[in-house]
Parts: structure tokens; sequence; C-alpha cells
């Protein structure tokens, strides 16, 4: 297995010096105002574009297939928690601008709305690299509103201009406290496919990083 081409690491230099976790306090902060944002609170949805498709980890009444207009499915995102480290950054996926993305909504229980948003925080805003914001999804039952984090793309996390390689390379030799970079990949390629939802570079990908992880 490579490791990272000095190219690609180059690229991370900048976060893996500026890194920070967010405080318990910061992210309760981000929390309730987002909460707050809501437009309509009787129904709160929750938009999911990688790993939330195959792992949720919330309690939902409903889920629906969606597209979003205006963003993109995309491994922009340094990860140095749940995919990677500090030392050694992972990629995880970013709603990048522009483009559609199709992926799931998810209605949650009225019940716990707060306790469930703070998992929901702790998990995708370690660092506060995405944008929490309500955005309208179409679905084939009509439009909603729904929860997405969109990506910062003025953080120092945000990626961009990494050629096929040099990600393949990244995501091969990343381990994060959610466990390997090329099994949330793998896990996010294989959901899409199961919905019926195409993304063709996201599955191309995932055919290059099965080529590598099967060499000797």
């Amino acid at each position: 297995m490579k490791t990272p081409l000095p190219t690609a690491l180059h690229k991370a230099i900048e976060h893996i010096q500026k890194f920070r976790l967010w405080t318990d306090e910061e992210r309760e902060l981000s929390m309730l105002q987002t909460l707050a944002e809501h437009p309509s609170p009787e129904e709160i949805w929750v938009f999911g574009y990688g790993s939330l498709i195959w792992r949720p980890e919330f309690n939902f009444q409903e889920d629906r297939l969606a597209t979003l207009q205006g963003y993109h499915r995309s491994l922009c995102l340094w990860s140095s928690v749940n995919r990677g480290t500090p030392e050694q950054p992972g990629l995880v996926f970013g709603l990048d601008v522009g483009g559609t993305c199709q992926g799931k909504v998810y209605k949650l229980h009225d019940d716990n709305i707060h306790e469930q948003f703070r998992l929901l925080w702790k998990r995708e805003m370690p660092s506060g690299a995405y944008i929490p914001k309500w955005i309208r999804c179409e679905t084939m039952m009509g439009p909603i509103t729904a929860l997405a984090f969109v990506m910062d793309i003025n953080s120092h996390a945000y990626v961009q201009g990494l050629t096929r390689e040099e990600t393949v390379d990244i995501v091969l030799n990343a381990t994060g406290s959610c466990g390997p970079c090329p099994e949330y990949v793998l896990e996010t390629a294989n959901a899409l496919a199961q919905a019926s939802i195409n993304d063709e570079n996201l599955f191309e990908l995932a055919e290059l990083i099965k080529q590598r992880i099967a060499k000797p």
C-alpha cells in the first residue's frame, strides 16, 4: 500500500497545523442556533448524503429519497477525528457548491429532539467544518425543508483539486475513531447503489479502492 503522495500531504498542511476540536459549549450553541432557525419546527427532517444513509444513528419516523439542488457530494473534507487523525487525516464527504445531490431525508420523532441533535452534532460537527443549513429538498411526495451539513469552503478543512490517485492514497492510509476511511467510502457507495442512487464518480472511485485493497 502506498503512502500518500507528497502533493496530497502538502495540501493537508494548513489543516494539520490549524486543526482544533470544538468545545461542548461551541457545539451546543451551534445546535441551538440551528434549531431556532428552523422555518417549520413541527417537522424535523435531516438530509443524509454520506454515512447517514447507512448509519443514521437517530430515531426516525420516515425516510425518503431526496434531491438537493445547488450542491454535490464530494470527498472535500479532511477528517482528523472520525476517519483520520490530525497526523494522518482522511477524507469524508461534504456538500460542495454546484450541481445536484441525491440522498435520503429522515423525519425525526418529535420526542427528545435536543438529545438527538446533540448526538448528531457530536458526530457531524467535531470541529465545525460544516455549515448546518435548512435547505429545500425535492422528494416524490413533494418538497420539504431538511437540515443539511454543507461544506464550509472557507474552512482549513476544505480540500479541492486532489487527483483520483491522491484521493485513493489518502483514503487507504487513514483510520479514525469511527473506523477505517476505506470502509466509510465503500459503505457509502454500496448504500447508494442499494438505494438506486447513481453517483458514477463515487462508484468509479470505490472500484479503484477495492482494486488497491486486493493487490498483494
